[in-house]
């Protein structure tokens, strides 16, 4: 219990010295934009696999368990629509992330670390956690929405494709139900939790990064305990975000 805890105090000292206004702007804006690419854009294609072959798993689920013939089958494409915006598209887009992102961003920092180029920036006189993590942050707590909101929409693409393949419900009985008691403040909502998220990742992963110790072994053990963490942290964020917004 001590050790967790000063572990989270030294968690937001770290995360104090991160926020503050970057020395160089434009070094930070082509951080930013490097930093954009390798977290947001290359996770594009395992994110739109995902995304596709979940809608179409929900679509089907649903369309089976629907026995009752009282029941329009409109509400597959409803209760498609609400699984996916209301959790997979943020929360489970978010766990894989943390997975993906949260190792990259630990094991490239913890490395720059082991191999002593952060203490050569402090000796430099450069904020190094200022220069190596807000970028970082930045650039996926900014642009992972954008990510929640492909995800949404290909996940309700690839349950229209299953449609097609197999018939289950008519198209046009999908897309009654993707627009019936359509609330645009869900989307909002799954946004906003994507961006807590998507900070969560990333501050977690840099922090066991900066202070990794123990060569290349004690990389590793960082970047699991980074991925162990933030999940969890996503999980208790998910469950205080969802009880504020749609209480």
């Amino acid at each position: 219990m001590k050790k967790a805890l000063e572990q989270i105090g030294q968690y937001f000292l770290l995360m104090k010295v991160v926020f503050v206004r970057p020395d160089k702007k434009r070094i930070f804006r082509k951080q930013f934009f490097t930093d954009a690419e390798k977290l947001v854009i290359d996770s594009i294609p395992i994110i739109a696999v995902i995304s596709v072959f979940i809608g179409a798993v929900i679509v089907i689920q649903t369309a089976y368990n629907i026995e009752n013939p009282l029941i329009p089958k409109m509400y597959v494409g409803y209760m498609a629509r609400e699984s996916l915006v209301l959790e997979f598209c943020s929360t489970m887009v978010a766990l894989i992330l943390a997975g993906k992102v949260g190792s990259n961003i630990s094991s490239e920092i913890g490395s720059m670390r082991i191999s002593e180029q952060i203490d050569a920036m402090e000796m430099m006189g450069i904020n190094s956690a200022n220069y190596l993590i807000l970028p970082k942050i930045a650039a996926a707590t900014l642009f992972n929405p954008l990510l929640m909101l492909m995800s949404f929409i290909l996940g309700l693409l690839g349950g229209a494709m299953i449609i097609l393949f197999t018939g289950i419900i008519t198209l046009s009985q999908y897309s009654d139900g993707l627009q019936f008691s359509f609330r645009l403040y869900y989307v909002f909502y799954s946004m906003i939790k994507m961006s807590v998220f998507s900070f969560l990742i990333t501050s977690i992963a840099s922090y066991y990064g900066y202070y990794a110790s123990g060569g290349s072994l004690g990389v590793g053990r960082g970047s699991t305990r980074a991925i162990v963490v933030s999940s969890v942290a996503i999980l208790v964020a998910n469950l205080v975000i969802t009880q504020l917004m749609l209480n």
